[in-house]
């Protein structure tokens, strides 16, 4: 076996945000032209493309005039959605892509999709360089020469000065996230700095000074990567069903894969085995599958599969040799990376990979996870949370990325239940800490609250339905709300009742909020004597209560901290020494 056929294939994603032309850049490189057959120009999946050595040498001229002979046997690309960025591209020990090309529009910068790709590839620690797409797009840009460098030199000065700036930008904003970059051309040290390729997929310059890139740091940082084992490991990233038919979209990054061999796929339970009914892989340089026999790591697959069970995407799967016990120790590494607490949010993604990716940004957030899983919020992830919210309200969240809310709770009661969901990790924590700090400030106002009630009321002459024993009468809520036994003032600061009894719409409750009309009974009170003259009432506060409201003031509403100002003055006339 010669040492090609020993080394596979490096896996680079091409990842960045919606509309800076990932897609666009592939084509160039691999030389076809899938951008037009998607969907309103987005990736609508996760595809693969195998591109031969021979293709390689062919699209980069560069390799050849610099006497440069790769080691290995082409590339293994693969083209994500923005959104779903490295969701499915983990296997144990890191991830699965070997490097990565983070694409970013010249002219538009870092975007949220390209902060939250930075952020993974920090996370998963995966090399990778920077094509800085759409240079053509920069005001008088001319394409003059084959390569990108002299094609910068030969600009007007005007030209020349906007991609500068524009650079600089982009440089300055990558600083900003812990990345030193460089143009390719001024890096001395590829492991201190970060390449930067100015580039166009529309007239393919620096297209070949990209693939010169890739190629160069895989053949000097990738060769003990890519050395090939003889056991089949793959990961699974998608099951799609065509006509009657369900298939498991997979790569297997390592050894090889026949069409005899019985498998298993890692799951949060028992391995699930199963044997191979067909085996299809990716043609090169095509999205077209081929059935086959036998293949050879790194590649794309596509296989029928015996088993009923249910696979997840981003699950593990490797060669089953009547080795249960192994294999179950294998993937309980791999895939019970989860540490839970005992108490915390409820957290749901599209695939492992992602879950692990979210659990890692939240923990770094010091957010706590009770519980974790991979497909649509469901029934019982609600169940969870109604337990969550019994006992420790602030974490009453469920937190989905990228999925679904299942079908049969859309519509369900939620309550004081938060379900998040969102495409963009970042954006999803943001959301999620402004939610717990609301909600976190809801308990703290619920805990103030106890202890005593502000209230403002408006007594309204209109509704006076008993004068006396008790006095029963209308009256509005102007500032927080009215419960019973509150001890009630008037504006003088003398002491009238404790509220016995509320009626809304003729009906007993326990409180009102603020803005609702409801009828008060007052014990031992004769409203014709003590309140004809009176326009407003107060909940009666001592000055130790008092203290607690003004040291929280931020946790009242603006109503309520003008009604304690008026408490204050009503109490300062009593000869009380209060001040807000």
């Amino acid at each position: 076996m010669t040492n090609k056929q020993q080394t596979r294939q490096p896996i680079i994603t091409v990842a960045g945000h919606v509309d800076h032309g990932k897609t666009s850049i592939l084509d160039a490189v691999r030389n076809t032209n899938v951008y037009d057959t998607e969907a309103g120009g987005i990736t609508q999946k996760i595809s693969f493309t195998k591109i031969p050595i021979e293709e390689i040498n062919k699209s980069c001229p560069l390799l050849k005039q610099n006497n440069i002979n790769l080691d290995f046997p082409g590339f293994l690309f693969i083209d994500t959605p923005g959104h779903a960025a490295f969701s499915h591209l983990r296997k144990r020990g890191g991830s699965l892509a070997d490097l990565a090309i983070l694409v970013i529009d010249i002219n538009d910068g870092l975007k949220p999709q390209t902060i939250e790709v930075l952020q993974i590839l920090k996370l998963n620690k995966i090399p990778f360089i920077i094509a800085l797409n759409k240079i053509d797009n920069i005001s008088g840009w001319r394409k003059q020469s084959t390569t990108i460098k002299e094609n910068i030199e030969s600009q007007s000065t005007i030209t020349k000065d906007s991609y500068t700036e524009k650079l600089l930008t982009i440089i300055g904003s990558l600083q900003h996230h812990g990345f030193n970059s460089k143009p390719f051309y001024e890096i001395q040290d590829f492991t201190k700095e970060l390449a930067l390729v100015p580039c166009s997929a529309k007239t393919n310059e620096g297209i070949q000074e990209l693939i010169f890139t890739l190629a160069g740091l895989s053949q000097k940082f990738l060769k003990e990567i890519l050395k090939l084992n003889k056991d089949p490991k793959g990961v699974i990233f998608e099951i799609k069903k065509e006509k009657s038919m369900e298939y498991a979209e997979a790569i297997l990054h390592d050894g090889h894969l026949t069409n005899k061999d019985e498998i298993a796929i890692a799951s949060f339970d028992e391995p699930i085995i199963s044997k191979i009914r067909v085996l299809e892989e990716i043609q090169p340089i095509s999205n077209k599958f081929k059935q086959t026999n036998q293949v050879t790591a790194a590649t794309g697959i596509r296989m029928q599969l015996i088993t009923n069970e249910t696979i997840l995407p981003g699950m593990p799967f490797t060669i089953f040799k009547n080795n249960l016990k192994e294999i179950r120790e294998e993937f309980k590494k791999e895939v019970n990376t989860f540490k839970t607490d005992e108490k915390g949010i409820i957290i749901k993604a599209d695939s492992l990979g992602i879950l692990e990716a979210l659990t890692t940004l939240l923990k770094q957030e010091h957010i706590s996870i009770v519980s974790t899983g991979i497909g649509k919020i469901n029934k019982k992830d609600l169940i969870k949370a109604r337990t969550n919210l019994e006992t420790d309200k602030l974490n009453a969240i469920i937190v989905g990325f990228n999925t679904e809310i299942d079908e049969e709770i859309k519509d369900a009661e939620l309550g004081e239940i938060k379900i998040l969901t969102n495409d963009v990790i970042y954006k999803l924590i943001e959301d999620l800490k402004l939610i717990r700090e609301e909600k976190h400030n809801q308990i703290q106002r619920e805990r103030l609250m106890e202890l005593a009630t502000i209230t403002q009321l408006k007594i309204l002459p209109q509704f006076i339905f008993r004068n006396s024993n008790p006095a029963v009468f209308g009256v509005e809520i102007l500032a927080g709300k009215i419960k019973k036994n509150i001890p009630l003032i008037n504006e003088e600061g003398k002491s009238i009742a404790k509220v016995k009894d509320i009626q809304e719409d003729k009906k007993s409750v326990d409180q009102a909020d603020e803005g609702k009309q409801i009828a008060l009974s007052l014990p031992g009170t004769n409203f014709e004597r003590q309140l004809t003259e009176t326009d407003y009432l107060y909940s009666d506060i001592s000055e130790k209560q008092f203290k607690k409201f003004k040291d929280n003031k931020d946790l009242l509403s603006q109503s309520e901290i003008k009604t304690l100002q008026k408490i204050a003055e009503i109490k300062r006339k009593d000869k009380v020494t209060w001040g807000v």
